[in-house]
């Protein structure tokens, strides 16, 4: 009987630390959205998507101080739906995406802060600078994605980050320094090989 119980705790505990292991993702590029709006001399409030999302997102909910992130954002897919203003953008009076091809963000801390919310904090590098910022994120979703059968994790996050930090700073103060980032992702457990 002693034998039986030992067994069952022991079976317990290892499906618990099992359950409690961190799971990482694949961030889904086809359902994710980095989108970045600014005030254009007051009159307007134009967007600019970030496509081409690549990355991984680790999550442990039983212990959210593990959890990291991890992003590259190619300068290839900036949209703002308007072609010549991408070349603008990609040019050297902004993002100089030819030497600077891509935008990354690596997480350096992640903290729980309320039911489905998590604050993300990282080093965002654009055109070589690189500067601490923090993600007001919320949880959407974690559980099987019906379409890929497998584990998947939704977040939205939001940041404001100053575009003058990064060498980006052309026509500010007129054109606004503050530039709202606002992100939606899906991510899913890689298929397995």
């Amino acid at each position: 009987m002693f034998k039986r119980i030992a067994l069952a705790a022991t079976l317990a505990t290892l499906s618990t630390a099992a359950f409690a292991a961190p799971v990482t993702y694949k961030i889904d590029p086809n359902h994710t959205s980095v989108v970045a709006s600014w005030s254009h001399f007051g009159f307007s409030n134009p967007i600019a998507n970030f496509g081409d999302v690549d990355g991984s997102i680790t999550y442990d909910p039983t212990n959210v101080g593990t959890s990291k992130v991890e992003v590259t954002l190619p300068l290839s897919g900036l949209d703002s739906h308007v072609a010549k203003f991408d070349e603008h953008l990609r040019s050297a009076d902004f993002f100089d995406a030819e030497k600077h091809p891509n935008i990354t963000f690596k997480s350096t801390k992640v903290e729980a802060v309320g039911d489905k919310k998590l604050r993300v904090f990282g080093d965002l590098t654009i055109k070589g600078i690189t500067k601490p910022v923090v993600l007001d994120t919320t949880i959407n979703k974690i559980g099987e994605q019906p379409m890929a059968k497998r584990a998947a994790a939704g977040f939205d996050a939001t940041t404001t980050i100053k575009r003058s930090d990064f060498g980006v700073d052309k026509y500010a103060p007129n054109v606004s320094d503050n530039v709202t980032l606002r992100i939606t992702t899906e991510a899913v457990v890689p298929a397995a090989k």
